[in-house]
């Protein structure tokens, strides 16, 4: 192992054992770490996005264009998937261990000096300043940043971003966030900052929340109107779709991707940089992205691996597997705070079959509630204690050219892509993309 292995693991141990502080939304702590190590927030311009679904791919697609412009790009977005490296980024490059472990020994000493003055900082407080130390030292023109939960108490609400974008808007955190939609718009909204321009593609009644705080802000606020976009196809390699009636394919299968991307796409109409360094870069951009698990058909497998993890992002998963592949063996696996009602109706409708199983973390549902729930809506054929069991299973059980969906958290997305990588070496890398559009013959349907 390398010396700056060594570091980054024994980093992520102590990062990790941060979590006993819990969730902490505020930004006395994550203001006052920035000061200490230089507020290295102000030395780049940044686009915040915030939402309940399609926040990462959002910020995936914003990203991609920057890059495609020669825009020096940074990206942070949680959760990860396989390596906490993937969640910082510049260029689409990801910060390396080495990286990582020089931010860590800047910042770490700041973090101890804090807790000995009774201001502990959380484990994605610290995450959040390293990521933007690193956009410093990395000479970061434009910094494309993810909420982390919520907005107003986030850890990243501390920028002053060119541009807000708020994505659709769902029931999701109600112990932190609010009982109701409006009150968890009002915390969302809180990235709304004076005089900067939002974008929303959100309807009643989160909508009229929005425009308020806007309005208080002295905000411009755009609405993407659905009635703007037009769906034209939907592959394995992606989506073909109008926006304003220009034509637009993005990489990433799915219908809600054509609003991903259009929201994307206003919002970088609203940067400055919009008119000579991206305009012209947004097709190309969008044509390119690579943002994994999201309805990934992992190349020279039977296996489509996807994060659905709320009731709006499985209803989306399956309308769009079942209509482009049909009812599939399904290997599913979820967190305990989840709506796993709602979601397993959504996966039932797609499903020939179901295999039950628990993703590698100790917030996973238990498998007797799963397994009751989803008994009312499919037929459940196994229950395995760990992922690699049931993805053998399901391999196992398979009929001739059935495909396999590997859904639920991001847990369990890491853990079959673990999986896939040691049984289908370098195979979980590898996801069916074209930069073809193609076209069906009725022309564009409104989505």
């Amino acid at each position: 192992m390398s010396i700056e292995k060594a570091d980054k693991e024994k980093f992520l141990d102590w990062l990790y054992g941060l979590s006993v502080h819990g969730i902490k939304l505020g930004l006395r702590n994550i203001a006052e770490l920035l000061r200490r190590i230089g507020n290295p927030q102000e030395s780049f311009r940044s686009i915040h996005v915030a939402g309940t679904d399609g926040k990462g791919s959002v910020c995936a697609m914003i990203s991609g264009v920057l890059i495609d412009g020669k825009v020096r790009t940074g990206l942070f977005t949680s959760p990860h998937i396989m390596n906490f490296n993937e969640r910082i980024s510049v260029d689409g490059t990801h910060i390396t261990d080495e990286e990582l472990a020089y931010m860590a020994s800047v910042t770490v000493p700041h973090v101890r000096s804090m807790a000995g003055e009774g201001m502990l900082c959380t484990f994605f407080e610290v995450t959040t300043a390293i990521a933007f130390l690193y956009f410093k030292e990395k000479g970061v023109e434009y910094a494309v940043v993810e909420v982390g939960m919520g907005g107003r108490y986030d850890a990243t609400n501390v920028i002053v971003p060119e541009v807000c974008v708020i994505n659709n808007i769902s029931m999701e955190h109600t112990e932190y966030l609010g009982n109701t939609l409006e009150e968890i718009a009002f915390e969302k909204a809180g990235i709304i900052k004076e005089g900067v321009p939002c974008v929303t593609i959100n309807p009643e009644p989160a909508f009229s929340v929005i425009k308020k705080v806007a309005e208080e802000k002295n905000a411009p606020l755009t609405r993407v109107d659905p009635e703007d976009i037009g769906l034209i196809s939907v592959s394995e390699e992606g989506t073909c779709f109008t926006y304003k009636e220009e034509e637009y394919f993005v990489s990433v299968p799915g219908k809600h991707q054509a609003r991903n991307a259009s929201l994307a796409i206003e919002a970088l109409s609203k940067t400055g940089i919009y008119g000579y360094r991206c305009r012209c870069r947004i097709k190309p951009g969008l044509r390119n992205i690579n943002w994994p698990c999201r309805m990934q058909r992992v190349e020279g497998t039977p296996f489509i691996v996807d994060v659905s993890h709320t009731f709006a992002g499985s209803s989306c998963l399956s309308s769009d597997v079942g209509d482009i592949y049909g009812k599939v063996l399904v290997v599913f696996g979820i967190l305990g705070d989840k709506d796993v009602d709602h979601i397993s109706k959504n996966i039932s409708e797609i499903s020939k079959r179901i295999i039950l199983t628990k993703p590698d973390s100790v917030r996973a549902a238990p498998l007797d509630k799963i397994s009751e729930t989803m008994a009312r809506y499919s037929d459940v054929v196994a229950v395995k204690g760990d992922v690699a069991e049931a993805m053998e299973l399901a391999l196992a059980i398979r009929e001739s050219d059935e495909l396999i969906l590997v859904t639920g958290s991001f847990y369990m997305a890491g853990d079959a892509l673990k999986w896939l990588e040691k049984t289908y070496p370098g195979s979980s890398t590898r996801c069916l993309r074209s930069t073809k559009s193609g076209h069906t013959p009725e022309g564009p349907r409104k989505v």
